[in-house]
């Protein structure tokens, strides 16, 4: 958890990405790439690991709290944009990627591939986003 106590993924938004839980989306999403991936290519490891993370998602979520800091963007706000619109690029353009979102849009997230890709990236650039817009801050006040 951050030092403010918010917290950085929503169990809900978890809950909402389970929806999509043969992607493995919700495992992406709480920065647990390998089993994330487990799950995309055994779609949720064949319905059973779908159920158990229904009772695990509170650990999970926890887990993922304390690994990620807080910043200006929001991880579950990227997350959703990601799932549900992430082939138009919607997550990109939320943090500023415009190029790329403007590809995204015109090639549908570079046919898939670049959709799958940013399961494995999207926290990790929230983070980058979220530090260089914490360190701009900083600089100014210092300035």
């Amino acid at each position: 958890m951050s030092i403010t106590g918010e917290t950085t993924h929503s169990k809900l938004i978890g809950y909402c990405l389970l929806i999509f839980g043969f992607t493995g989306a919700h495992r992406f999403y709480f920065g647990k790439t390998i089993t994330g991936t487990i799950w995309l290519c055994t779609l949720g490891l064949f319905g059973v690991g779908w159920i158990i993370d229904i009772f695990l998602m509170h650990r999970i979520a926890r887990e993922a709290d304390q690994r990620f800091d807080q910043g200006h963007y929001n991880y579950s706000v990227a997350w959703l944009l990601h799932t549900y619109s992430g082939f138009f690029g919607a997550h990109r353009f939320y943090l500023g990627k415009w190029i790329t979102g403007l590809l995204y849009l015109c090639t549908g997230g570079l046919f898939g591939i670049g959709w799958i890709y940013d399961f494995y990236t999207l926290n990790s650039r929230v983070s980058e986003k979220n530090e260089a817009s914490t360190s701009a801050w900083w600089d100014r006040f210092l300035s």
